[in-house]
């Protein structure tokens, strides 16, 4: 939000001698984010006047159409000036930039020749004195609005201030020059005009014409709802210079005079305001509920499928407007709209937050709405903005309409020694009162020890005592709370389950992995691309009741999607050689009932209130998983590059268990991410947790990635309760060491780790290692058969093995792969 100083010092008496950054000092101090102060034009160095242009001459011996303009810029000077803008004739008043004067930039004016002429000056567009974007043509001010030769800076708002305001979800009333101009008044301790509280004086209704019914038939999305009618307006009535630069100045674009009024109002009020041409609306225009599949087409010319909890404004035609986000296309007004139909109503903000995001639409209204508008403001404002339609478009006023469902107030109970025990410093009850009186509370008994406090209708985000207290602490000044840092008890720390976290991440990283954090939120789409059948439990997960995008409702349950549009991302920028892995939860299941009631902030829940809380949500473990793409090991000297692959995930997986100090199975497995032949089942003590291998071709192909990306997705948690308490060190032997080759022939169905468990059972307590170092299929081997080469390592711990124990520990492994998986010495 963007609020110019001398707009707030019109509703709070700022001391003069006050600049913008002294106001923004004390908004920081009292908890708004003011992220910078600037000054409008404020590179522009020397005069500026206002000219009248008394002559054009079109120079049409040029390639392009320039004007040779005689340009009066006082009462006995006129000057000439060459210029190529279109928007603007004889008599009309503009800005001028006589040499001398130096624009942002560092561009300086002066006195040249060009297109033949001698060019005194420059006619100004509002890029190029630093008031905008717009470049469109020169400014053009309205008639009457100075005489040539007046200082323009003051009129165009050269030197204003304006504090550039990052409004947090919770503050919606700082999304208004009211709002923000309070809290200067609260920091100052100086008077303030609310202008909220005011209502317009308006003409009494003329007779003679309809006015513009309204209702609601959702009061559970709009529980108020306004329609006030203005009919004979002048379209082409233009919006005042003063108005104009307002709104250029909070960072909208003039439009029309109804267009500016309505943003006007908003900026300056906070109420969301919509102005239809009445000559389109077809009977009562209502609030209601859309269709499930109606069709909608907004202002932005995009064609909507509308859903059943869709909040709309709809009339006899159809649906007019997307309730409180953006209005519809075919009732705008427009260039010919002499009848206005003006709306200003209250909606639920979750409903407005969720149509915003399911549609993709930010606007003005939308952030305001979703963040709650004040209930009692849409009358005051739309009486507002009636009149300044009919103060500078004229016409005559009919009337309002209006609708409203019946509320409850909010009250808040607040233990009046709640503040001091949350800060930790003494604040009197009765200070708390004066403070939260600044706010706008109002008390049934000031004196109570548990205050009942009733917020004003301006805030609607207090709706707890934690609320209240937060209000009462900014307000005395986060920097006079005592700082204590707790002590912690001894003998604690990281748990056993953490350590092996950080172990993990730890070893990947030394092995060139780059660790990710990716937004737990999946949707179908993600889920897609994974190749996932209708019937995979990693479909099946929570689904959130406020989703940040209505394309990601659900919590994950998988790493993979996560890790695998972080890759796309990597790859569509050009860095293709990745290595991801992120250690999370995953989501299994969805939530397993409905939710009790929701417990206190000021202590821990009961054991038996946790545990009924845990027991309504999902399996929640943790898991580690990556995607390897592009080259694993990089070109050089050395030689080429080496392609990430299966072997790499799998190697992946074995340093995990290694680390943790636990022994996997790796077996043949399937799993409709990976591919259907290099795909492993990871075998933990006869259950599997987790897979490893090559991605599906058609998932690597729906992201781009290279070809033969790898993966694997392993349970953490599975792993930890398989650790022990403390790791045993490894044993380092230091008898000689006996090395046997062993090359076998089995079927080519049968997996080599069900050979190498079985050569490593046979081979008995000498074997030291066991590990497969060649397979082969080819013309020396049987049709439909494999040969696997192990290497053995055989030690005794106290002596030097002699060639016969050698001899028969071989033996006993050749003898058992025979019997276990029908293995046949290679000759």
């Amino acid at each position: 939000m963007r609020a110019p100083l001398s707009w707030l010092r019109e509703l709070v008496e700022i001391p003069a001698d006050q600049t913008g950054r002294d106001v923004a000092a004390l908004l920081i101090r009292a908890g708004l984010e003011v992220e910078t102060v600037e000054t409008i034009g404020e590179g522009v160095i020397g005069p500026l006047v206002v000219g009248r242009v008394d002559h054009i001459e079109e120079l049409t011996e040029f390639k392009k159409p320039i004007r040779w303009c005689q340009v009066q810029i006082g009462p006995d000077a006129v000057n000439g000036i060459i210029c190529g803008a279109r928007n603007f004739a004889e008599g009309d008043l503009v800005v001028v930039a006589t040499p001398g004067t130096e624009l942002p930039g560092g561009f300086r004016i002066s006195a040249r020749e060009t297109y033949g002429k001698t060019s005194n000056g420059m006619i100004c567009s509002e890029r190029e004195l630093g008031l905008g974007d717009d470049h469109d043509g020169i400014m053009v001010l309205p008639p009457g609005t100075a005489e040539p030769g007046t200082d323009a800076k003051p009129i165009i708002g050269i030197g204003e201030e304006i504090l550039d305001i990052a409004v947090t979800p919770d503050r919606g009333y700082a999304l208004s020059i009211r709002g923000i101009a309070r809290e200067v008044a609260t920091a100052y301790g100086a008077a303030f005009v609310d202008p909220g509280v005011e209502l317009a004086d308006l003409p009494a209704p003329a007779s003679g014409h309809s006015l513009q019914d309204c209702a609601t038939e959702a009061p559970d999305g709009c529980d108020l709802i306004t329609m006030r009618t203005i009919v004979g307006f002048d379209p082409t009535a233009q919006s005042p210079l003063w108005m104009q630069r307002r709104l250029v100045a909070c960072g909208m674009r003039p439009v029309s005079l109804a267009v500016d009024v309505t943003n006007y109002v908003m900026l300056e009020l906070g109420q969301p305001l919509h102005a239809y041409d009445k000559g389109k609306l077809k009977g009562v225009v209502r609030a209601a509920w859309a269709g499930d599949g109606e069709p909608f087409e907004s202002l932005d010319h995009v064609k909507r499928t509308l859903r059943s909890d869709d909040l709309v404004i709809r009339d006899d035609s159809g649906v007019i407007g997307l309730a409180g986000v953006i209005g519809g296309l075919h009732s705008e007004i427009d260039d010919a709209t002499t009848d206005i139909a003006l709306e200003a109503a209250h909606f639920i903000p979750e409903v407005i937050a969720r149509a915003g995001r399911r549609h993709k639409v930010s606007s003005e209204a939308g952030r305001r709405n979703e963040r709650g508008v004040d209930l009692n403001l849409a009358p005051y404002a739309s009486a507002r903005a009636a009149a300044l339609l009919l103060e500078f478009g004229g016409g005559e006023y009919v009337g309002m309409a209006a609708v409203e469902a019946p509320h409850e107030p909010v009250v808040i109970h607040l233990p009046a020694s709640m503040p001091e025990e949350v800060a930790g410093m003494d604040i009197p009850g009765i200070m708390v009162v004066r403070i939260l009186q600044v706010v706008g509370c109002s008390f049934e008994d000031e004196t109570a020890d548990v205050l009942a406090v009733t917020p004003p209708s301006w805030r609607p985000d207090l709706t707890d005592p934690a609320d209240l207290v937060e209000e009462v602490l900014r307000l005395i000044g986060y920097d006079e709370l005592p700082s204590t840092l707790p002590t912690a008890p001894l003998g604690r720390g990281l748990t056993a389950a953490q350590r092996i976290r950080r172990r993990l991440g730890m070893a990947l990283a030394a092995r060139g992995f780059v660790e990710v954090l990716s937004y737990p939120f999946v949707g179908d789409a993600e889920l897609d691309v994974l190749l996932l059948p209708a019937d995979d439990p990693r479909r099946v997960s929570a689904r959130l009741a406020n989703p940040l995008s209505e394309e990601q409702p659900r919590l994950r349950a998988t790493l993979l999607a996560g890790l695998v549009s972080a890759a796309r991302r990597n790859v569509s920028r050009g860095h293709g050689d990745l290595a991801l892995f992120e250690i999370g939860r995953v989501f299994q299941g969805d939530v397993r009932g409905e939710g009790g009631e929701r417990p206190g902030v000021q202590s821990r829940p009961h054991d038996d209130e946790w545990a009924r809380l845990n027991e309504l949500l999902p399996h929640q473990p943790h898991h580690i998983a990556a995607v390897l793409s592009g080259a694993r090991e990089p070109e050089g000297w050395w030689g080429s590059a080496r392609p990430a692959g299966w072997a790499d995930a799998i190697e992946a997986v074995r340093v995990i268990a290694e680390v943790v100090g636990v022994e996997v199975t790796v077996e043949q497995g399937s799993d409709p991410v990976f591919h259907p032949g290099r795909c492993a089942r990871i075998v933990l003590d006869g259950d599997s947790i987790g897979v490893a291998g090559e991605l599906h071709p058609r998932v690597i192909e729906a992201v781009g990635l290279p070809p033969r990306s790898a993966g694997f997705e392993v349970d953490v948690d599975a792993l930890t309760r398989a650790a022990g308490e403390i790791r045993p060190a490894p044993v380092v032997g230091t008898q000689p060491l006996a090395k046997e080759d062993l090359a076998v022939v089995v079927d080519h169905d049968v997996s080599a780790e069900s050979v190498r468990a079985a050569i490593a059972d046979g081979a008995g307590g000498l074997l030291e290692s066991v590990r497969l170092f060649d397979v082969y299929e080819g013309p020396q081997v049987p049709e439909g058969k494999k040969s696997l080469t192990f290497a053995l390592r055989f030690r005794a711990p106290d002596r030097t093995l002699s060639a016969e124990e050698t001899a028969a520990a071989r033996e006993g492994a050749v003898a058992a792969a025979a019997d276990v998986c029908g293995a046949v010495l290679r000759q």
